[in-house]
Formats: C-alpha cells, sequence, structure tokens
C-alpha cells in the first residue's frame, strides 16, 4: 500500500505543470558521496593540469615590467578640464609618434624583441596562411615597420593616478635594462615634444630680439643727450637736434610695440591651450622580479581547471551509466508470468491435488 502511494505520488508530481514542479535538490551527502566516487578522476585531471602548467612556466619567457612618473602641471583657466587635459597627455605619451622618435633613436628596428621576423610561430603560420590565400600583401619595408610600432604600443601603458597631475607609465620586455632604457626615452622625448610645442625653444630668439631694440633706444636717447649738451654751438643744432629726437622716439615707439605684441601673443596663446609644465619624478629603473608569469596565479588556475575537469567527467560517466540501464531489454508481462516463482501456499495444495490425483487404485478382489 505504502510503495502504491508513493508510485501515485511521482506520477502526480511528473503531471504537475513545470512552473509548479519542484526542482530536483542535491545534499550534501550525495555531493560527497559523488566525489568519493569519482575521487580518482578528478585527482588525475587536476594532476595533468599542474604537470602543463609546470611545464608552461618553465617554458614560457618572463616578462619586466618597468615603471616612472610624470607629472604634467596645466596652467588652465578652467579647473574642471583638467582631467581631461591630462587624458589627452596619455594619449600623447603612447602615441604612434612618440614610438617612433624612440625606435628610430635606440635602434629598435633591429631588436629581436621587435623585429617582424621573430615573431610567435603563430602569428607567422597566419600570416603565411593569409598570404596563400590573398587575403594579405606582400611584406614590404613599410609594413615591417608598421609591426614594430605596434609591438612597441601594446608593451607601452599609461595611466593617470587617481585625481591628481601624476602619470604613470610602464613598459614591458624580457631583458629588465632594457625596459627601463626605453621607457626613460619615452618621458624624455614626451618632455621635449611638449617643450617644442610650447615654442619654448624661441625664447632665446626673443629676448635676443628684445635686447637688441632695447639697446638700440637707449643709444638713440643718450645720443640726444649728448648732442643736447655739447652740440649747442653747432649751426644746425635744430636741424640734428630733431633729427635725433625723431630717431630716439622712432627707437623707443619700436621697442614698446614689440613688448606689445609680445603680451598679446602670450596673452592668446595661454587662452587658446593651455601651457604644460611635464617633468619626471622617478625615473625608471630595471625591474628586479618578472611580472608575468605569475606562479601563483597559474598554479592556482591549473587547480581548479583540473578540478572541474575531474567533476564534469565524472557527470559524464554517471549520465552514460544511467543511459546504459534505460537501454536494458525488458522482459514481457508473459515471459514475466512464467519466470514468476510460484507462492509456497499454492505449491503446497498443487501438490496435494496432483498427489491425489496419480494416487495409485487399490484393487480388492470378490469372488
Amino acid at each position: 500500500m505504502v510503495q502504491t502511494n508513493r508510485t501515485d505520488n511521482w506520477v502526480n508530481r511528473d503531471n504537475m505543470p513545470p512552473d509548479f514542479r519542484p526542482a530536483p535538490t542535491m545534499s550534501l551527502v550525495e555531493v560527497l558521496a559523488f566525489i568519493r566516487r569519482h575521487l580518482s578522476i578528478i585527482s588525475l585531471a587536476t594532476l595533468a593540469t599542474l604537470v602543463i602548467a609546470i611545464i608552461y612556466l618553465i617554458t614560457a619567457a618572463p616578462t619586466y615590467t618597468a615603471k616612472a612618473e610624470l607629472v604634467v602641471d596645466s596652467r588652465a583657466v578652467d579647473p574642471t578640464s583638467v582631467s581631461t587635459i591630462v587624458e589627452s597627455q596619455i594619449k600623447i605619451i603612447t602615441s604612434e609618434s612618440i614610438a617612433n622618435a624612440v625606435i628610430e633613436k635606440l635602434g629598435l628596428a633591429q631588436d629581436p624583441e621587435f623585429e617582424a621576423s621573430q615573431a610567435s610561430p603563430l602569428h607567422s603560420m597566419t600570416r603565411s596562411i593569409s598570404r596563400l590565400l590573398g587575403w594579405s600583401k606582400l611584406e614590404t619595408k613599410a609594413n615591417a615597420a608598421r609591426y614594430i610600432v605596434e609591438s612597441f604600443q601594446r608593451k607601452l601603458s599609461a595611466k593617470r593616478l587617481g585625481a591628481t597631475y601624476l602619470v604613470e607609465i610602464t613598459f614591458d620586455s624580457r631583458d629588465p635594462d632594457r625596459a627601463a632604457q626605453i621607457l626613460n626615452a619615452v618621458a624624455e622625448k614626451y618632455i621635449t615634444r611638449q617643450m617644442d610645442y610650447a615654442g619654448l625653444r624661441d625664447d632665446s630668439w626673443i629676448k635676443d630680439r628684445m635686447n637688441e631694440l632695447s639697446a638700440q633706444a637707449l643709444a638713440a636717447q643718450k645720443a640726444l643727450e649728448d648732442f643736447s649738451r655739447n652740440g649747442k654751438d653747432t649751426a644746425d643744432f635744430a636741424a640734428t637736434n630733431d633729427r635725433l629726437a625723431v630717431a630716439a622716439e622712432s627707437s623707443k615707439s619700436a621697442y614698446d610695440n614689440f613688448r606689445h605684441v609680445l603680451r598679446k601673443m602670450e596673452a592668446t596663446r595661454q587662452q587658446s591651450l593651455p601651457v604644460f609644465e611635464a617633468s619626471l619624478i622617478s625615473g625608471a629603473s630595471p625591474p628586479l622580479r618578472a611580472s608575468s608569469p605569475k606562479a601563483k596565479v597559474v598554479l592556482g588556475a591549473a587547480i581548479v581547471a583540473g578540478a572541474l575537469l575531474g567533476i564534469a567527467i565524472g557527470i559524464l560517466r554517471e549520465l552514460s551509466e544511467v543511459l546504459a540501464i534505460g537501454r536494458e531489454p525488458r522482459l514481457s508481462a508473459q515471459d514475466d508470468w512464467i519466470d514468476r516463482p510460484i507462492p509456497d501456499v499454492l505449491r503446497s495444495d498443487h501438490q496435494s491435488e496432483i498427489s491425489a490425483k496419480t494416487r495409485p487404485a487399490r484393487l480388492t478382489g470378490s469372488g
């Protein structure tokens, strides 16, 4: 009776709508039992992924990251535009023009780390297949130079440190000394470019021109004063004095006009474009440890991946066993009735009936 009720309950549960059907649950005991059954598979899978991770750590080339910090001070009129200005300077630091300047200065085109011929085997195979299928053009010097610049830009990065004017720049390389050298060259080229862009190198010409006009004005004024004191006895005193006065006034006007134009140009430049004062706070030094690959991260990921792989294999094994049991042939009702054992009660009555029928008849003689 209890078995019939349980069967009815399962039938009713299957006939329930999907929205009201209870979801299957698995207890902690069942989880532990599953892990116990497939512990060997999970252990083997974890061991295999650990071996692969160790081989990767041994064979992978280490990468070193050099760091440096720049300060980008902007005398901008609007303080709200500081963030945009600093982000713009970050784009300039990682731009192609800075990369080309550093590559040319340090001769990175002949460096095996950046040379196109030293690309990864997978990249070389992909390029060869693309050329065979006609998807890419043949390599030229321009393409090789472009590949070097792209490789350089992938290794260079810059970011703003909080809400400050500080910018941290980093560069990745297989050689720690080379990484520091390249990063310092990047900072130098950026600062030099900002000086050229701001026109600071033209200040020497401006100062020379200013001194020249000032000297001319002073000389003309002194000549006028000397002639006024010592040339009163000359016949053409008035005409000469007027001529020297005009020359002194002209020199003074030229000097004043030049100063006025300079002030106007400086004011216009400050209003249109902010003035940057970029300087290197801390130069790059060769890093002491490799930044990648990180052994702890790789080994931890290998352990997790191996455990998940072993659990997935265990689930597939149990599903295959369930499917195999479902495919076993079942006996028909007739075969089931034939092979079903006879109850003991029926067996005893049946045996007594058979014995009564087969009991031999007793013959009695009569006369």
